[in-house]
């Protein structure tokens, strides 16, 4: 007769709603938090941007060149935007950089609160997207005095000449307007 004890089992947690632990419906994954996401597009879009930009002015020289074709409609075109995305309230006063750049950190700030909150993933794609677009822009106010901006798509009858920061802004807003869309069909 051997003088060792066997142990019984460890004894599963009980379940009081008759579905077994390991088949428990979980959160859906669109009502996790997206603040991570958000704030990782938005990084994102703010290297993209200012990495581009120091290209355009630095390592391809656009300031020098002027406006280069690159391929079919496409065009790098260098415009210093005085005013807000696409250059739309343009003001050359120092107190209107000054404004607009305190506007964009302040749209940037509203939007990393935001952000903590939703649960959407389209939502916090978009306030990503806006977020590093504002930031990005924001950076450009502040060193340059402008914003850096050099895509130009004339051929195609856009009339603007425009950059990463501002194409996210407005892929964002899109967003936005498609996410609020989507939330009222389902009210």
């Amino acid at each position: 007769m051997s003088s060792e004890a066997t142990e019984s089992p460890a004894a599963e947690p009980v379940s009081n709603t008759g579905t077994p632990p390991d088949l428990a419906p979980t959160a859906p994954a669109s009502a996790r938090l997206q603040g991570p996401t958000a704030y990782a597009i938005g990084l994102a879009v703010l290297l993209a941007d200012q990495i581009s930009k120091q290209w355009i002015l630095y390592g391809f020289q656009l300031p020098v060149l002027g406006s280069v074709q690159v391929w079919g409609p496409v065009n790098l075109t260098m415009v210093w935007n005085q005013g807000v995305s696409f250059g739309l309230f343009r003001g050359e006063a120092e107190w209107v950089r000054w404004a607009l750049a305190a506007f964009s950190l302040g749209v940037a700030g509203f939007l990393a609160v935001w952000a903590r909150r939703v649960e959407r993933p389209l939502l916090g794609a978009a306030i990503g997207l806006v977020m590093g677009g504002a930031i990005g822009n924001l950076v450009d106010r502040v060193r340059f005095g402008a914003v850096a901006d050099f895509i130009d798509l004339k051929a195609l009858y856009f009339p603007w000449v425009f950059n990463v920061a501002d194409s996210a802004i407005t892929i964002g807003v899109v967003l936005l307007l498609i996410d609020s869309a989507r939330r009222d069909d389902k009210a």
